[in-house]
């Protein structure tokens, strides 16, 4: 069952699958391919184009966003192809922790899976943030007024002045979603999943509405320059600003790698796995560069700095499409809910993963006996994801998540190298093409990536890592069922 004891223990890929099947513990086996596709479009399909867009090009890239999302698209494939190997190998929840802990060892894995907890709740709080956004745009077309002090972050992170009280109580909107999205999660992952699929449906066609009517209003004036001259600062226009534009908007992408942690709740995982993570990334890369396209067409980039980048592009294009305005602002609030439920989903699934292997108290390994979900784990994650969307700022939030992100990324490329030495002789129903050339490519975009992000956003994940580690050291390598 183990390999080496101690801080790198690593668990055999036999007893996963075995563990998976036992019924005290097993998920409900519902997800078939068009389910996963579209877990993953919903969870892709959110933030990132209705939110994150316009602040990256408005900050860091200018029109040049187009390139920021291919570049981020391309990392996003290499770690795509990996996962997607990964996961046809290994069908249970916990996604980049599992795989971690059966290729690298129990340290990585506690690593992983304390960086996939930043990555998820942060990134749910994110989304839900842009919600409450949209939320008050929307109720103010139609005179309902949410004051400001009940839909604002009390606090605000200024890279001069520091930490900052907004004089906001909470967000409240935000809030209310996120414990609405958990209540519906504890309830079971087949009424999820159907709710996600009408919710897919709705944003995709509003997404192709914006786009086929938009691309009338287009302004080339507003591509020039496509590039913008960089300001002498690292990171802020010219190519340097392209580079951290993506990573910013990186944070668009990582619903994909959440589609892995529904893996033990795959009807076929070992086929369908692979169907659902690198369909979900294809259909979203070129949505995503098609949709960024003609916003920055139709608005100055100087003017994208909102929480509502399309709706003011189609309050800029005039009566001519103010009848779409109100369809996208429902698109995007329907959108964000769904991308809150898939991150808010791989939580619970990576908790309930190390609950169960003994690094978290066990008390969350429980499922629910009636809904079979990890219910006291989605409980858990979704009050920790409801307080932070109360209280930050959404630029904060994404920086964190993308640098999160993409430390997975990179952990799970070097994975796929490692379990090809180490155990050639196991079946993989899907193969990565191009070992190691393209895990190698995926992990060095993504280091590059991370070190495009502000200084403040790296230090911030050092000290998330460091207060994990000494979680572990002091609980989880002590109740560790193998180390």
């Amino acid at each position: 069952m183990e390999r080496k004891r101690g801080l790198f223990s690593r668990k055999s890929i036999e007893a996963l699958t075995n563990e998976a099947s036992d019924n005290e513990k097993s998920l409900k086996r519902v997800l078939a391919p068009s389910g996963l596709v579209s877990l993953g479009i919903g969870g892709i399909i959110g933030a990132g184009i209705f939110v994150l867009t316009g602040q990256a090009a408005a900050q860091y890239a200018g029109p040049a966003i187009v390139l920021s999302f291919i570049v981020s698209g391309l990392v996003c494939i290499f770690a795509g192809l990996c996962y997607a190997e990964l996961a046809s190998m290994i069908p249970v929840a916990g996604s980049a922790y599992t795989y971690s802990y059966a290729t690298l060892g129990e340290l990585f894995a506690w690593i992983i899976g304390w960086d996939l907890i930043l990555e998820y709740l942060f990134g749910a709080a994110t989304v839900a943030v842009g919600w409450s956004g949209y939320v008050v745009s929307f109720l103010r077309d139609y005179g309902v007024i949410i004051p400001a002090y009940l839909s604002s972050a009390p606090l605000i992170h200024d890279p001069i002045a520091g930490w900052q009280l907004t004089g906001a109580l909470i967000n409240l909107p935000a809030v209310l979603i996120v414990g609405s999205v958990t209540a519906l999660l504890v309830v079971g992952i087949r009424e999820s999943s159907l709710f996600n699929n009408a919710i897919v449906v709705l944003k995709l066609s509003v997404l192709l509405l914006f786009v086929g009517f938009g691309i009338y209003y287009i302004d080339p004036a507003n591509w020039r320059p496509f590039i913008p001259e960089n300001t002498g600062e690292f990171g802020y226009f010219g190519w340097s600003g392209i580079l951290r534009g993506a990573g910013v908007v990186f944070f668009a992408y990582i619903g994909f790698d959440a589609v892995s942690t529904a893996a033990q709740e795959a009807k076929n995982p070992q086929k369908d796995m692979p169907i659902g993570i690198l369909g979900s990334l294809a259909i979203a890369t070129v949505l995503y560069v098609i949709v960024a396209a003609v916003l920055t067409g139709m608005v100055s980039y100087k003017e994208l700095n909102v929480p509502d980048p399309i709706a003011v592009g189609i309050d800029r294009a005039g009566e001519g499409m103010l009848w779409l305005k109100s369809l996208v602002k429902i698109g995007a609030i329907a959108g964000l809910s769904s991308v809150i439920l898939v991150l808010l989903l791989g939580q619970s699934r990576v908790f309930f993963s190390m609950a169960s292997d003994g690094l978290l108290p066990e008390r969350f390994s429980a499922v629910h006996r009636v809904f079979r979900t990890p219910y006291l784990t989605t409980i858990v994650s979704g009050g920790a994801a409801m307080l932070v969307a109360g209280l930050f700022p959404i630029g904060l939030l994404g920086e964190l998540v993308s640098i999160g992100t993409l430390l997975a990324f990179v952990i799970v490329c070097v994975g796929v190298v490692a379990l090809r030495y180490r155990r050639p002789e196991l079946p993989r129903n899907f193969r990565t093409p191009f070992v190691p050339l393209v895990p190698a490519l995926g992990a060095g975009i993504a280091l590059l990536q991370m070190a495009a992000l502000p200084m403040d956003t790296i230090l911030r994940l050092v000290v998330w890592m460091a207060i994990g580690l000494g979680v572990y050291f002091f609980y989880g390598r002590k109740h560790s069922k193998i180390g």
